[in-house]
């Protein structure tokens, strides 16, 4: 077995994967039968979890009708991750040899299987959905907005991992308005606009989330005009998401609020109760353990009425407790996890800390200064506290991946490898999990029975929500 290969893998790791299953075809194919068929076939690109090869019409069919099997089987000896081949045609193996942009990775929990439907996401699911589908064909553009943590970044996922694994030809790019912005003044930088608008123009499909953080970017603002009027001249999918509707990012210039209703846009509202009840009867079931009664999970969904996160935040409590001490889901479990403190005022959980103050507390246990936590400083003490507090900033407040980024002076992508390396550290006793007890005591969001957030990372629920 060999690692991993990533979507949208370098091309000396797509170049080396293909090379290891040609190997594998050769030696188990006669030499004529190799030379004749798959000889001639090419790895252009990775798209979920299909490689995608170019080859002459005239071997295409023959291939998948005849190797097709034995070719899926080398692929998956190689990269046991990837479970398919397709084929793309000579114009779609150059667009991808000129290098489509990285997209950012996907949530793998983010798909439309697990995406808890609601009266407040109901309209959002079914749009993401129908562009999904029909890409460049359903709504064009679609833009979400509402609130951070109430789903728009799980259906933005959604519909990467729908399109990716239905229509494998099709280059599609997932990112953040933040992310953008940095690669197009790295290109100015670098090499220059050109090659920048090339890798843009090529794609099939563009999805870009936290989209208001181009508000007051003038520069960046001109080039997504032209990138935006590119692909929708041509009927190339874009979706976008913001925190607000168009109308109301008065920062943003008039021409691309204008762009942002051409196609349908909608709002994902607050869940209402039944919403929260079945959400926290999937992250029950995920946790594989005894499903409990309804009435437990609606004294739950009652403390926190209007955050998909926060409410994944409070269940998570209640499971890491159930975990620790070995019982079921009960009201008695509940206001061990949630109640605050006797003797201490109820701390509603829909009111976050601050990330300024979650910093403040980590530096303060840490023995660093802020200005320390922000730079780009990347010792073992700094990095560790730096990864603590995004974490702590993702798990106790409602803030995107991309704002703690921005807090941090970070992108997307640090604070999605901060949070997965201080979850596989979370075990009891560990000193990641003394840290983070002592920080929690310190924001005063501690709970009886000590730190709630050292349950095997394993059975914790995923993320979801914008």
């Amino acid at each position: 077995m060999v690692g991993r290969v990533p979507a949208d893998a370098p091309a000396d790791e797509l170049q080396d994967l293909w090379l290891r299953v040609r190997g594998e075809l050769e030696d188990s194919l006669p030499g004529t039968t190799f030379s004749h068929w798959l000889e001639p076939l090419r790895a252009v690109s990775i798209q979920g979890t299909t490689l995608l090869l170019s080859a002459p019409a005239s071997v295409r069919t023959w291939v998948e009708r005849r190797y097709g099997e034995t070719l899926r089987t080398a692929l998956s000896h190689q990269a046991p991750e990837m479970t398919d081949f397709g084929f793309v045609d000579a114009e779609q193996a150059g667009k991808q040899a000129r290098g489509a942009p990285q997209s950012l990775p996907v949530d793998p929990g983010h798909t439309f299987d697990r995406f808890v439907i609601g009266p407040g996401n109901r309209l959002g699911h079914a749009a993401a959905l129908a562009v999904a589908e029909l890409p460049g064909e359903a709504y064009n553009p679609l833009f979400l907005h509402g609130p951070p943590g109430l789903g728009k970044t799980h259906l933005l996922g959604a519909i990467v991992e729908y399109m990716r694994r239905n229509h494998p030809g099709l280059i599609v790019h997932y990112t953040t308005a933040e992310r953008f912005t940095s690669e197009f003044v790295t290109s100015l930088r670098r090499e220059g606009p050109e090659l920048f608008k090339a890798r843009y123009r090529e794609l099939d499909a563009l999805l870009i989330d936290d989209v208001q953080v181009l508000e007051g970017k003038e520069k960046t603002e001109e080039e997504f005009v032209h990138t935006f009027n590119a692909l929708y001249a041509a009927g190339k999918q874009i979706v976008l998401s913001s925190d607000r509707p168009p109308e109301a990012l008065s920062r943003l210039a008039e021409r691309l609020r204008d762009r942002f209703l051409w196609g349908l846009r909608v709002e994902l509202d607050s869940p209402d109760l039944r919403t929260r009840v079945a959400l926290l009867w999937r992250l029950a079931s995920d946790a594989d353990r005894e499903l409990p009664d309804p009435a437990v999970l609606k004294e739950i969904a009652d403390r926190v009425p209007d955050n998909v996160r926060v409410l994944e935040g409070a269940m998570t409590r209640v499971m890491a407790i159930a975990s620790l001490l070995s019982e079921p889901l009960s009201m008695p479990l509940i206001h061990r996890a949630l109640d605050p403190p006797a003797g201490k005022p109820a701390r509603p959980l829909a009111e976050p800390p601050s990330l300024e103050a979650i910093q403040e507390a980590v530096c303060s246990v840490s023995g660093l200064t802020r200005q320390e936590l922000l730079s780009p400083k990347r010792s073992s003490r700094v990095a560790r506290s730096r990864q603590l507090g995004m974490y702590l900033g993702r798990e106790l407040t409602s803030l995107s991946l991309t704002e703690i980024a921005r807090g941090f002076n970070r992108d997307h992508t640090t604070v999605l490898h901060a949070i997965r390396t201080v979850s596989s550290r979370l075990e009891p006793g560990s000193d990641t999990a003394e840290t983070m007890h002592k920080v929690r005591s310190a924001l005063g969001r501690e709970r009886p029975g000590g730190d709630l957030n050292t349950t095997d990372p394993s059975r914790r629920p995923q993320k979801r929500g914008g």
